[in-house]
């Protein structure tokens, strides 16, 4: 057993329905747009795992399905990692990484076009 654990939890509210944000999420071309070219792969089931792929194939990050809440003409959307590691460098990333992933997804569905920076 390892000594400690980190976490990272990141909630966003994005101006859409539960529907096109599942698109958003699911579609591999889509995905694209805003991740950075890069590749999901998982059958989309609550509970289920899911990989993230660089173009070239390898493994960027693998996780469990999250959830999505509707909310008053918004949808909360919940992204949460937790590894049995303390001080975990894939923590440090991913604190860095999903803010600006979600950036571009909720620009991109709140207004059709992303500003990458």
């Amino acid at each position: 057993m390892a000594n400690g654990m980190s976490s990272f939890v990141y909630v966003t509210y994005i101006r859409t329905t539960p529907e096109e944000l599942w698109t958003a999420l699911t579609t591999s071309e889509f995905v694209k747009k805003y991740w950075f070219r890069m590749n999901f792969e998982t059958d989309w089931k609550v509970g289920s795992p899911w990989k993230l792929m660089f173009p070239d194939g390898r493994i960027a990050d693998i996780g469990e399905i999250v959830e999505l809440e509707p909310q008053d003409g918004a949808v909360k959307l919940t992204i949460s990692h937790t590894i049995e590691r303390a001080d975990s460098k894939l923590i440090e990333a991913v604190s860095g990484g999903w803010p600006r992933i979600l950036s571009n997804l909720k620009s991109l569905l709140e207004t059709g076009e992303i500003t990458l920076s």
